[in-house]
This record gives structure tokens, sequence and C-alpha cells, in this order.
């Protein structure tokens, strides 16, 4: 599977997930408003620590490992029994934690006890949640595009019916409870998809860990719980920053830009993860790499910039027409946030060289420092400019961190 063939299939399944969000996005504009948008940022940033916790965090792995023994279906299936019971041991150890913290938790993320319940539908759904993401990983690793296409145009479909009912009939609590869902109805689709594979049994995946392969993962394990834990974290931080200068209705403003960015350039992100991670596993010799490298900076790279130009030009009818005219205070974020998210690409194209390859130390390091960059680069550029400031933060972050990429990656690849 080459680069263009895997972004055509892909590009399906991105362009009904980007429709099914823009669609959600402006059924949450309607029913929740800017300070509801706040709020639901607040409970993804908690879910998504909750599944790297829970299991998430060996997914990388199975992608890297599952690709890497693509030849040895013995192996393969050594790595998914490993992974199928460390995903469920920890997704079960989570799912109680939660439960028994479920007023804490509301009251730590929401300031109240109002959304109580949906930490428990959240307990209740996350075992599945966390095997829907084992298993796309799987289908990623053995480069069943064309089922992961499906998987994932499934998975969109159930958000957008679950979420808009639950959005329109409860307004922000079901909304809420829709995130804390959704993925887990997906769920029994992306198993029957692996369960008609002719490589598949729900057998593989569960028995005694191999000692061997939790050390390989654990690897990449720490590498996601860092980054779980930090750009989350950072994010609420600079939510709750934003909520103390501005109100909650301009940090509203903000997740609502975040979320439109990652809507946008998911066929370059989705990209990268079902093609890219997989392929460069699968090389060894520097000069393949390098190759590849390229290839990206060829393919992925203009089709950022290309789509950051065209949604600034188009800012003013993309808010009115995917939001609501309340949201027009955003459009001074726009020029900032999209010259941001080219210069993302353009780093995560080597930041996922460094994943491929297991590049621990580096990856840690580089996390922990841009949280906390992106934290400081907030509070001095908002006061410098004021709310656009959040934007000009994120630019310059994501260029430091670029320029860090291209100093460090290549050079500790060995020759």
């Amino acid at each position: 599977m080459n680069l263009l063939k895997t972004s055509v299939l892909n590009g399906v399944a991105v362009l009904i997930k980007t429709a099914t969000l823009f669609v959600l996005n402006k059924i949450l504009a309607l029913y929740v408003g800017p300070a509801g948008y706040a709020a639901i940022g607040q409970f993804q940033n908690f879910v998504q620590m909750v599944t790297t916790f829970a299991g998430s965090a060996i997914n990388t792995a199975v992608i890297k490992y599952t690709a890497e023994y693509y030849e040895d279906e013995n192996k393969q299936r050594d790595i998914w029994r490993t992974a199928g019971s460390i995903v469920l041991i920890f997704s079960l150890i989570s799912s109680l934690f939660i439960y028994i913290f479920q007023k804490k938790l509301s009251f730590y993320i929401f300031h109240t006890d109002t959304y109580q319940s949906v930490f428990v539908w959240f307990a209740v759904f996350l075992t599945f949640f966390t095997f829907n993401a084992l298993f796309l990983a799987i289908l990623n690793g053995k480069k069943e595009v064309l089922r992961l296409v499906v998987a994932n145009i499934v998975g969109s479909i159930f958000s957008l019916i679950v979420t808009s009912i639950l959005a329109i009939k409860y307004s922000l609590y079901g909304a809420l409870v829709a995130l804390s869902i959704y993925q887990s109805l997906a769920f029994l689709v992306t198993l029957f998809l692996c369960y008609k594979s002719d490589w598949f049994k729900l057998a593989y995946l569960f028995g005694e860990i191999d000692k061997t392969i939790a050390k390989k993962f654990a690897g990449f394990a720490l590498m996601a719980l860092v980054s779980a834990i930090c750009v989350p974290l950072s994010q609420m931080v600079i939510r709750g920053y934003l909520t103390h200068e501005y109100g909650l209705t301009y940090a509203g403003y903000w997740e609502a830009m975040i979320r439109l960015s990652a809507a946008y350039l998911m066929l370059v992100t989705t990209t990268l993860g079902v093609y890219y991670l997989p392929r460069l596993s699968e090389l060894s010799f520097i000069h393949d790499i390098k190759k590849e490298v390229y290839l990206g900076y060829k393919f992925i790279f203009p089709l950022a910039v290309l789509g950051s130009v065209f949604v600034y030009f188009l800012r003013d009818w993309i808010i009115t027409l995917l939001f609501t005219p309340s949201f027009l205070p955003m459009r001074n974020l726009f020029l900032w946030q999209m010259i941001g998210d080219a210069l993302k690409i353009g780093s995560w194209i080597l930041a996922y060289l460094m994943l491929s390859k297991a590049m621990t130390k580096l990856f840690i390091t580089t996390e922990i420092i841009f949280a906390i960059t992106s934290i400081f680069l907030t509070f001095i550029c908002t006061k410098a400019f004021g709310f656009e400031g959040v934007s000009i933060a994120y630019l310059l972050n994501y260029g430091m961190y670029w320029a860090v990429m291209s100093f460090f990656v290549f050079r500790l690849l060995p020759e």
C-alpha cells in the first residue's frame, strides 16, 4: 500500500468524518453555546488522559510491531495477546477508580456535581472504548486500510447520530454522555471487521503476558502517558487561564478554534497515522527513512499549508456556517492559528519518525518542555496582544518544536 493509495482510501473516511464533525460543531454551537464548548473541551482532555492510562498507551507499539513482524503471524499474535491482556486489566482498574471518585471528578472538571452521572456512563463503557482503539491499531499495523476506513466511517456516523440526539434532547449533559459512549458503540463494528478477517481470532487477544514484549511496550507506553498528561493538562491550564482572564465564553471561542483546526487537518493527521507510522516502522536504512520523510514534506506538508490558506480566507463564512454568529470573536485567532497549524504538521512529520523509532528520551523531554512553554507563551502573549495572543503562542510553540525536531531527530538515528 503506497502513500497515494492510502491517502485516497483514507481520504474517503476523512471526508465523511470531517463532514460529521462540521455538522456536530453546528449542533453543539446551537445547543450548548461557546461556554458549553469550554466544558466539552475539559471533559475531552480528561477522556484522553484516562483512555491512555486504561491501555491506549500501547497502541502505537501495537501498530509498530504488527507492521514490523508483518511476515511472522506467530509474533503478531504474541503482540496482540500481550496487548489485549494489558488493556483488559488497566481498563477495568480505571473504570473502578472513575466510578468510586465520580463526584470528586465532577467537581474537579466542571466545578459542580451536576455532571456526576456522566462519569458513571464513562466508567461503564471505558473497556469497550479502549478495545475499539486496540482493534483499530491492529488493523492499522496489518495494513488493512479498507477495513480501517470502514471502521472509521462507522465510528463517525455513530458519533454524529448519538451526539446529535443527546445534545438536542439534553443539551450539554447529553453531549458529555455522548462523548462517553459513542466509541464504545463503534467497538461492535470494529470487532466484526476484525473477526471476519482470516488472520484474526478473538482468542489471540487474551492469555499470558509476554514479559519481553511487555518491556518493548514500556517505552511506547511511557511516551504515550507523558503525552496524555502533558498535552491535555496544558490545554486544561490554558482553558482555565482564559476563563479566569476573559470568561468562559472566550475559553469556548478558543476551544472552537482548536476543534476546527483538528477537523480540517484530519486528512493530513490521519494519513500520518495510517500510512506514515507503519511505513517508517518497517524501514531500517537511513537512506530509505530520509526518502520517506522527503515524500512527507513533498505531499503531506503542502496539503496542510493549502488547507490553512483556504480556511483563513473563508473564516467568516466558516464561522457562520459551522458555528453561529455568536462565535465571530474567534475570527481574530485565525491568522496565527492557521500558520501554527502548518508549522505543527511540518514538525509532526519528524515527530512520527521519533515515535516509529522509539526515541523515548527525546520524545518525553520535548513533550514536557513544549507543554510547559505552551502555557508560559500563552501567559506572555495574551498579556502583550490580548485574547489573540493564545494563537500567537501556539504558532511560536510549534515553530520552536519544529526547529528542535529538525536538529535532533536524524542525529539520533543509527547510520
